[in-house]
C-alpha cells in the first residue's frame, strides 16, 4: 500500500508570485492534481520544465531528510521551491516518516558529511582511550578538528566510484513502507547501474516503499507498473513509456547513430 496519494495546489498563491519562479514555469502554473498511487512514479520532461522544481517543493512539504549538503527546509537554493511548498497540498494514506531526498548533484557532498561523521565517531572513540592526538592543523585555518580529521578518512569513500558508493546508499539506506523523493539518480550509473538500482527500487516497493523520481532515463523509465507524468504537456498528463521522446530520441540513435551526427 502506498502511503503518499495525491499532490494539489491550495490556491493561496499571492498574484504577483505569478510572475516570477518557479511560477512562470509552465507546468507549475498549470499545475492541479497528480494522481500518486503508483508504487513508483516518474517525473520527466525537458531541462527546465519544471520536474525538479516540484520535487524539492514536495521535500519541502514532507519534511524528509536530504541526502546532501542542506536538508530541503534550510538550503537556501530552494528558497523559490519553499514558496511553492507553501501552495501544495499532500493526501496520504499514512504519514511516512521513514525515507529521504536525494538530489544526484548532492550526492558527493552527502559522502563528504558521512567523512566527518565517522571521523567525529573515531575521534571520540580514540579520545576514550587516550589515544587521540590533534596536530592543530594549519594555524591560518579555523577549522573544526572534526573537519581536519575527516581529511583523513574520506579517501575510503573516494575509493570506490560513486556508483558502486551510490548503489550501495540505496541497498543499506532503503526501508519498507518509506517514502523516497530523487532527482535524476541515474547521473552516477552506468548502464549496467541502473539496471541494478531498479532492481533494488522494484525489491523496495514489494516491502511497500515508495518512490517518485524525476529522470531523462529511459532505463528507469522502463520500470513495470510505474506511472509516467510528462512536464513538456501543459497541463503536466501521464503518458505511456512508447509515447515518451525520450524514449523514442534513444531508440532513433541507437539504431542508426551515424544518421543523428551528420552536420544538418
Amino acid at each position: 500500500m502506498t502511503s503518499l496519494l495525491r499532490l494539489s495546489r491550495k490556491g493561496t498563491v499571492p498574484p504577483d508570485a505569478v510572475h516570477r519562479f518557479p511560477f512562470v514555469v509552465p507546468a507549475i502554473r498549470t499545475l492541479d492534481t497528480l494522481d500518486l498511487r503508483a508504487p513508483v512514479t516518474f517525473f520527466v520532461g525537458e531541462n527546465g520544465s519544471g520536474k525538479s522544481t516540484l520535487l524539492e517543493a514536495m521535500a519541502c512539504v514532507t519534511e524528509l531528510p536530504s541526502l546532501g549538503s542542506d536538508d530541503a527546509g534550510a538550503d537556501e537554493t530552494l528558497a523559490p521551491q519553499r514558496e511553492l511548498a507553501g501552495d501544495l497540498r499532500l493526501a496520504w494514506s499514512r504519514r511516512s516518516r521513514r525515507g529521504f531526498f536525494l538530489r544526484a548533484e548532492d550526492f558527493f557532498g552527502y559522502l563528504r558529511r558521512q567523512a566527518r561523521n565517522d571521523a567525529r565517531v573515531l575521534r571520540e572513540k580514540l579520545e576514550l582511550e587516550g589515544l587521540f592526538t590533534d596536530d592543530g592543523g594549519d594555524a591560518s585555518t579555523t577549522r573544526h578538528v572534526d573537519e581536519r580529521f575527516a581529511a583523513r578518512h574520506v579517501g575510503r569513500y573516494d575509493a570506490r566510484s560513486h556508483g558502486e558508493s551510490f548503489i550501495e546508499l540505496f541497498t543499506e539506506r532503503v526501508q519498507s513502507g518509506g517514502l523516497y523523493l530523487l532527482d535524476e539518480p541515474e547521473a552516477p550509473l552506468s548502464p549496467k547501474r541502473q539496471l541494478e538500482f531498479l532492481r533494488i527500487v522494484r525489491r523496495a516497493t514489494k516491502a511497500d516503499a515508495q518512490f517518485i523520481i524525476a529522470t531523462h532515463s529511459p532505463i528507469l523509465l522502463a520500470c513495470p507498473g510505474a506511472r509516467i507524468f510528462s512536464f513538456d504537456e501543459t497541463p503536466i498528463r501521464a503518458v505511456a513509456y512508447d509515447a515518451l521522446e525520450h524514449v523514442r530520441v534513444t531508440r532513433d540513435f541507437l539504431s542508426d547513430p551515424a544518421k543523428h551526427l551528420e552536420d544538418p
